[in-house]
């Protein structure tokens, strides 16, 4: 039977690549986008690659807007067999300066983003037994990086909702991913820099001099990004491997990055620690 799934933020880079990836393994793609407006380069992308999506709109941070897709999706199609949720933006700028209403909007689609879409799909895969649910974090949401603190944290609280949902659905039969790009040269760079209204990088002072040298030191580290499509990969493989796990590191530099702050960088070993601890013997 031909898998459903759906993936958010599909307009540009790394969603993108992954709608026509995932449609080219066999998938019937449910490609959501906020502005459909945007959807030519996908249909050109599928159009070269001989695929057929399903394009809708979604927004991610709007309740009715996300309720109307999955329900729209679950009508035509029957079920939901993978979630990706893509849809995200950067955002530039010291925890001094962001605005509180900057650094809500910034958490709203990229945390609770990932909470509505994967909250609405959830019950059907429940019902099943089966479904997976994959989320693009970030290595931003492993280490915390200079002027990103907004982002950063809205990415910490994706790996710790992702984390801490995992065991109980894994119980259930829905295995809970993690996909954690470094750097990739998407259009996803272009939406880091706030209005400049909001100030939340100073032209001047201190953090003026020490943002221009960070840039200057990150942009030497990682002078060979990865592509959409190098992502895109790795989201097929969490879409289709046996046994997923629960992270997943995109490159190699990912996973040496990775690797220096925890000693399981796959997650797995605490996942069936969780597991273990809740489920019964028939269940295991």
């Amino acid at each position: 039977m031909e898998q459903v799934a759906i993936i958010t933020g599909t307009s540009s880079g790394i969603g993108l690549a992954s709608a026509v990836v995932l449609a080219k393994a066999g998938f019937r793609v449910v490609a959501t986008m906020r502005n459909l407006g945007k959807a030519n380069a996908l249909r050109e992308r599928a159009a070269d690659a001989g695929v057929e999506l399903d394009i809708r709109q979604l927004d991610v941070v709007d309740q009715a807007s996300v309720d109307a897709c999955v329900s729209g999706v679950l009508r035509d199609h029957g079920r939901i067999d993978v979630l990706v949720n893509n849809a995200g933006a950067g955002y530039l700028g010291t925890f001094e300066h962001t605005p509180i209403a900057a650094a809500q909007r910034v958490m709203d689609l990229n945390y609770f983003g990932v909470w509505r879409v994967s909250q609405a799909v959830f019950p059907g895969m429940r019902e099943r037994g089966s479904g997976r649910i994959i989320t693009v974090s970030s290595l931003g949401g492993v280490i915390g990086t200079p002027f990103n603190d907004v982002y950063c944290a809205a990415k910490f609280a994706v790996e710790g909702l992702v984390e801490a949902a995992a065991p109980a659905a894994k119980v259930l039969g829905i295995h809970m991913s993690l996909v954690q790009p470094g750097p990739v040269a998407t259009e996803f760079a272009s939406t880091a820099v706030p209005p400049q209204e909001e100030s939340s990088l100073p032209t001047s002072g201190p953090y003026a001099e020490l943002f221009k040298t960070y840039r200057e030191s990150f942009g030497q580290a990682t002078s060979t990004p990865q592509t959409g499509d190098d992502v895109a990969q790795t989201i097929l493989a969490a879409a289709t491997d046996e046994t997923p796990h629960l992270r997943y590191q995109t490159s190699e530099l990912a996973r040496a990055l990775a690797s220096r702050k925890v000693v399981d960088p796959s997650g797995d070993a605490n996942l069936g620690l969780m597991v273990g601890m809740m489920a019964t013997p028939a269940r295991r």
